[in-house]
């Protein structure tokens, strides 16, 4: 049965979700900068999809756990769910410091799936905490508030990148890419240390901000009881009760949640693609920068990294490759920040629209308005003109990470609310899981191995993801699973 919520003021709301920006800042850096990070340290186009595995896996294991098990946590002087964001926030700013430091692929890589670890942990509860404390008619405002943070987050995680690049890239590093000695400096660029440290500091200090400043709700007298019986339990059935709790919720989803699954298919896959062939694409589309020119740079640093004689062509051309490469990453940084800019001004402007038009028709239009952006993307070439299709992304950035929370929120019991927000995060993850398993066969095998076609298929997944939203409803079962 549904609890009578206090309405929270602008500032609570604010407060609760602060701790949403470090997070967030997190992510931004997970979204633009370890995919060329890869890049540098020697992965090719076919092997960025699996490399990614660690976001969908980690997940797919940790969020609906931690969900489960926060539903049956209660502590008087921590909380419910404040410790596992801490816990989260705490172990991402360590990974985020030791980052950029990577100097071989497999450390990086083992260092995102720890990251993305912490983040999936503190990610969930932080949804679930939201939906914790606040009424139903104040729901899709806290979540939207939510979307500005998240857009504010990545938004300062981008812009760093671009501007780190602007203001710290020293040209000279360049000469010393292969050096007379043939010991290769940090292919990482320094000005990319920058951003992540500052990530550090952003993802523990939020989190200890809306720890500090937002008090939860206590469970009600039934909750206690139904928590400490559950504490008394053998540890077996403790450790075997959150699958259990996964698989009965899953069991009884509302038709809603159904839906959205195909939705969050087609748009999650999408979005992941996004992420990982963004910088690929301007490498191609904006720089000029082929697949032989690729190969023939590899090849070169091998041989700079095995101490053979390279030539001075050669290492001219190796040194403009880098160049343009980390001017491709500063345009991605460029573009993400100003999408994520546009959902910072536009997140909460949605409230009133989605209450006037209906927050499904907001989500469809968000979804075809993202397409559009894709689809255009890889035919512009000019740096700010790229902007333009920015714009739609960040509309439809904001509408993806607060509606379809708010409209979940409304049908799902309110003391399962933490095993169901995971079960979401469930549907975004496996389609991120079939990405990184499936894409690179598709890239290398039907789209030429060419990041231009990548986008572009992205584009198409998210019309088709905007045409199934259409039959998002709240059905007089759904109704009645809350009642």
């Amino acid at each position: 049965m549904k609890i009578k919520r206090p309405a929270l003021s602008f500032w609570q709301i604010w407060n609760m979700n602060v701790g949403f920006f470090g997070i967030q800042f997190s992510f931004g850096l997970q979204q633009t900068a370890v995919n060329p990070i890869f890049s540098f340290l020697g992965a090719h186009h076919e092997e960025l999809p699996l490399l990614n595995l660690a976001g969908p896996v980690t997940g797919l294991l940790i969020q609906p756990i931690i969900g489960a098990i926060s539903d049956k946590t209660w502590s008087p002087r921590w909380g419910r769910r404040k410790p596992f964001f801490l816990i989260g926030a705490i172990t991402a700013s360590l990974c985020l410091f030791a980052f950029p430091f990577s100097s071989e692929l497999w450390f990086a890589v083992g260092l995102l799936w720890i990251l993305d670890a912490a983040n999936n942990t503190a990610m969930e509860p932080y949804r679930a905490f939201v939906g914790d404390k606040l009424p139903d008619d104040q729901l899709t405002y806290g979540f939207q508030m939510q979307s500005l943070f998240v857009g504010a987050g990545i938004t300062l995680a981008n812009f760093s990148l671009f501007l780190f690049q602007d203001w710290f890239s020293v040209p000279t590093e360049a000469g010393t890419l292969c050096s007379t000695t043939t010991e290769v400096v940090s292919i990482i660029p320094k000005w990319v240390y920058y951003s992540f440290f500052l990530g550090a500091i952003a993802s523990l200090a939020t989190i200890l901000w809306s720890v500090y400043k937002t008090p939860e709700i206590p469970p009600s007298p039934e909750e206690i009881k139904h928590i400490e019986e559950h504490s008394r339990k053998p540890l077996v059935s403790r450790l075997v009760a959150p699958f259990v709790e996964i698989f009965n919720a899953i069991g009884h989803m509302p038709k809603l949640m159904w839906r959205l699954a195909g939705v969050y298919l087609f748009q999650w896959y999408a979005l992941f693609v996004y992420w990982q062939f963004i910088t690929p694409m301007l490498r191609t589309s904006m720089f000029g920068i082929s697949d032989g020119d690729n190969e023939k740079f590899e090849s070169i640093m091998a041989a700079c990294n095995s101490g053979g004689v390279i030539g001075t062509g050669d290492v001219a051309f190796a040194q403009n490759i880098q160049s343009l490469s980390e001017q491709a990453l500063a345009q991605t940084g460029l573009m993400n920040g100003a999408y994520n800019l546009v959902t910072m001004v536009v997140a909460l402007l949605l409230v009133p629209i989605a209450r006037k038009y209906s927050s499904k028709m907001v989500y469809v239009l968000s979804l075809v308005l993202t397409g559009i952006a894709m689809l255009s993307m890889p035919f512009i070439n000019d740096q700010y003109a790229l902007l333009l299709p920015m714009v739609l992304f960040g509309i439809g950035w904001a509408a993806m990470m607060g509606i379809p929370y708010a409209m979940v929120s409304k049908v799902i019991p309110e003391d399962r609310r933490g095993v169901y927000m995971g079960i979401v995060n469930m549907m975004i993850v496996i389609p991120m899981l079939i990405q990184t398993v499936s894409f690179g066969f598709i890239i290398k095998n039907i789209l030429g191995n060419n990041a231009v076609n990548a986008i572009l298929f992205g584009g198409v997944f998210f019309i088709i993801a905007a045409l199934l939203a259409l039959r998002l409803h709240i059905s007089k079962e759904d109704e009645k699973i809350v009642v």
